[in-house]
């Protein structure tokens, strides 16, 4: 009896239920859309090895003057999950999101409670759109889509985490890297035509000293055309700062005449290939620029990228070492003082106006939550600002966020040595020279974890929640 026939339509049967199978799977898949470019490519990373997400302000546009076409509004109908920024941005979206079924899931990420948003400095009732141009920014917003992909899609957690740590440790490094390189923006003070970099200035102390207009959306007054070109013709700016595919009909009205270095930058990536690594080449670019507008050639920068990237490496393997400061109490503490629990370690002042204290509620928080007997982990606040920061000042500061907190000061001389063995920015800013004791001092701002050995664990970015510090400190403080 002939078996081949037999075989070959067992063959055919199996391969038809391994197609069906496959078709399953597929149709089984996320069906997600994205707006713009630079979240698209943090969602195109998180989802890699599965059904890539859709991108809907695509070849070379920017979200003002776009409007969704009819295969894109059919598409948003039959998504599963639609991430945009909000109407602050896609003004054109909001009348098609709102005829969405109930099926779809619709985040609308100015909304976030996670994210650090800022106000427009235009409209009280507005928000800044721009919040991804903050790297931190961006952290949180890869733990945040990791979540909601794994509750969606739980079958497919395994992929989307082992996803999330790869571009975690990409967009981290990034951010060490401008955190620690901030110097190279502080060169003068810049002229934007647009106002995209208010989350860059801040994060990264860029000195912006005027705005010509919000967005393409809002003309540019005579007056503020007429005050700034002054400032310009007078040397106020080192550089003006516009941005790829904005139209700016009075660019010709503000420069004509004038010597002004000037570049375009590309907050949108809209002249750069969409996917997951458009976030990385997207910041690198235009932080490259704003240090070109500086005056630098391009060969300093290119030593200076180098330089950077390297010192950052350098500094995050030798964090820690000797170092002698008195707690608020008198009593003397040294590094070994610190060893049988972990440390959670923060640099500030107490005159810091608001990012020191945000940060010490953040973690006094988490650490409730985490550790509420405070047995394994042992929060320290380190002044930076020995000057002002005397032994009292420090008590009371200290014991308003929680009994456990211990605080930190030493001599001018103490301070600086503890300062270089973690690798702490400082710089004093003196705002107003007629005041100098009214000075600020800018810092870093992150959360240092060591080890009950005394070696250095991690370090957490400033921005990160109570509640991701917990889910951080369960992975290492274990």
């Amino acid at each position: 009896m002939n078996t081949l026939p037999r075989i070959q339509k067992l063959l055919v049967c199996l391969t038809l239920m391994l197609l069906s199978l496959s078709l399953q799977a597929a149709e089984g898949e996320l069906r997600v859309v994205v707006s713009i470019k630079p979240v698209h490519s943090l969602m195109a990373a998180l989802m890699k090895g599965v059904r890539p997400p859709e991108l809907l302000v695509d070849k070379g546009e920017i979200p003002y003057g776009w409007k969704p076409t009819q295969e894109q509004k059919k598409h948003l109908q039959q998504a599963d999950l639609i991430v945009w920024v909000g109407p602050e941005l896609e003004s054109s979206l909001e009348p098609v999101l709102q005829k969405l079924g109930d099926k779809t899931r619709l985040v609308t990420l100015l909304d976030s409670l996670e994210l650090k948003i800022l106000p427009s400095r235009w409209n009280d009732t507005d928000r800044d759109p721009y919040f991804w141009l903050d790297s931190r920014n961006a952290l949180i917003l890869i733990d945040s889509l990791t979540k909601m992909l794994m509750d969606m899609d739980y079958s497919r957690a395994h992929l989307y985490k082992r996803n999330r740590d790869e571009l975690f440790k990409k967009v981290a490094e990034l951010d060490r890297r401008l955190e620690y390189g901030y110097r190279g923006l502080k060169g003068g003070v810049v002229l934007a035509y647009y106002d995209t970099q208010q989350y860059f200035e801040q994060a990264y102390a860029l000195k912006l000293g005027g705005v010509l207009s919000p967005s393409p959306r809002v003309p540019v007054s005579a007056a503020k055309l007429l005050k700034e070109r002054n400032k310009l013709k007078e040397g106020w700016y080192a550089c003006l700062l516009t941005e790829a595919k904005m139209k700016m009909p009075e660019l010709q009205l503000l420069t004509g005449g004038v010597d002004i270095n000037q570049v375009e930058l590309d907050s949108f990536g809209s002249t750069l290939e969409p996917g997951e690594d458009l976030y990385l080449q997207l910041m690198d670019h235009n932080t490259s620029l704003i240090k070109g507008c500086m005056q630098k050639t391009s060969k300093e920068l290119a030593q200076n990228a180098e330089t950077e990237r390297g010192a950052a490496d350098n500094q995050q393997a030798n964090i820690g070492g000797r170092f002698m400061l008195m707690d608020e109490n008198g009593k003397m503490i040294t590094q070994d003082d610190m060893k049988g629990k972990y440390g959670l370690l923060y640099f500030g002042y107490t005159y810091c106006p608001d990012v020191c204290p945000t940060s010490l509620s953040v973690m006094m928080m988490a650490l409730k939550k985490f550790d509420p007997e405070a047995k394994r982990i042992q929060p320290y606040f380190i002044t930076v600002d020995p000057q002002r920061d005397t032994q009292k000042i420090m008590a009371d500061y200290v014991h308003y966020f929680g009994k456990n907190l211990i605080g930190l000061r030493g001599t001018p001389a103490m301070t600086d040595r503890v300062i270089r063995e973690f690798g702490v920015v400082v710089e004093k800013v003196i705002d107003d020279p007629k005041k100098p004791e009214k000075y600020l001092i800018d810092h870093t701002a992150s959360l240092y974890l060591m080890g009950p050995d005394g070696r250095f664990v991690t370090k957490f970015a400033h921005g990160i929640t109570a509640d991701q510090l917990v889910e951080k400190l369960r992975e290492y403080a274990k």
